[in-house]
């Protein structure tokens, strides 16, 4: 009997990138303009609490918060976590400490960094005070990090009216995630398929179906999808969207239209991009076939086949 061995499991580095931009309310406006002017806001709730940061709406009862409260620039370390190895854009660059405050006059806790020493220097109860960024935006990090200091809470926290000069209105904030993705079995044993211009899924053992990208079991019926099976490389156009925003870093034209293709023997469509016609051609039913990239690695877009259209019926459950 011949044992086929494992594939090797793939990794690779992947990074998720993009600008979070979002408008401000103006209890977030008002707490964003404030840290632009060395000035901390939180919000009190209905039941008195001081939420900080604040929000828009009451957690307990869903009811409009505007009441905004100033509160101190010290307060007390609840919780904290030691960061040995900073990554890039983290609000340090030597090893410090995540930190959860409570501000003076607040009754919840502020996430940020203590610059410290070393972990034998922070402890939970430890007395904090805010380090202010030099140049200020009106951004959470206007904040630069937290620094021990010896402190009394400060007594009196009065209201405020939350009025500023030239208030921020809006943030754009960028978002990152880098991390080391591994495919797992299945989808190694896909990768290595494409590698060699075929397409393989999965089928389940019980309901039948051909998973493409395959993923290593049956969501539906909980079951471990050992058969492999080849799949297309034609396949049908099942819905479709056009693309009218260039995205940064692609070489591609818009408009362009980006589709759900159900190859043919499997069980549901996988993404891909149509060319070779038209974006206003393209259609529900269209039969298409893959134009492999250059290094042969994966399909570069689908092209129509000439084909006549498949009739709905053979592809309304793929939608």
């Amino acid at each position: 009997m011949t044992v086929t061995p494992p594939p090797e499991i793939l990794p690779a580095p992947l990074v998720v990138e993009f600008p979070f931009t979002r408008s401000l309310g103006p209890v977030q406006s008002a707490f964003l303009t404030g840290l632009r002017e060395r000035t901390v806001l939180g919000v009190r709730t209905e039941a008195g609490d001081v939420l900080v940061p604040p929000v828009e709406y009451d957690p307990a009862t869903a009811a409009e918060l505007r009441e905004l409260v100033e509160v101190g620039a010290t307060g007390t370390v609840t919780t904290w976590a030691w960061n040995p190895e900073p990554r890039a854009g983290q609000p340090l660059t030597t090893p410090f400490a995540w930190v959860l405050v409570r501000l003076d006059g607040a009754d919840t806790a502020l996430l940020h960094a203590l610059d410290a020493p070393g972990p034998e220097a922070v402890r939970t109860g430890l007395r904090v005070r805010i380090r202010w960024a030099a140049e200020r935006s009106g951004a959470i990090t206007d904040i630069a990090c937290f620094e021990p200091h010896e402190s009394d809470p400060a007594a009196e926290h009065p209201p405020h009216d939350g009025r500023f000069d030239e208030p921020v209105t809006g943030i754009v904030a960028p978002a990152r995630l880098d991390y080391t993705y591994s495919p797992g079995r299945a989808q190694t044993r896909y990768l290595q398929g494409l590698s060699e211009c075929r397409t393989v899924g999965e089928r389940c053992p019980s309901c039948t179906k051909v998973y493409v990208p395959p993923r290593g079991a049956c969501p539906t019926c909980g079951v471990a999808t050992t058969d492999r099976v080849e799949v297309g490389p034609r396949g049908t156009v099942t819905t479709y969207c056009i693309v009218n925003i260039k995205a940064k870093g692609l070489a591609i034209e818009v408009p362009y239209v980006y589709a759900h293709i159900a190859l043919d023997g499997a069980g549901l469509a996988l993404h891909g991009r149509i060319a070779g016609i038209p974006y206003d051609e393209v259609r529900m039913g269209l039969r298409v076939e893959p134009v492999w990239s250059e290094d042969g690695r994966y399909p570069d877009h689908y092209r129509p086949t000439g084909e006549p259209d498949a009739d709905y019926d053979t592809y309304k459950e793929l939608l």
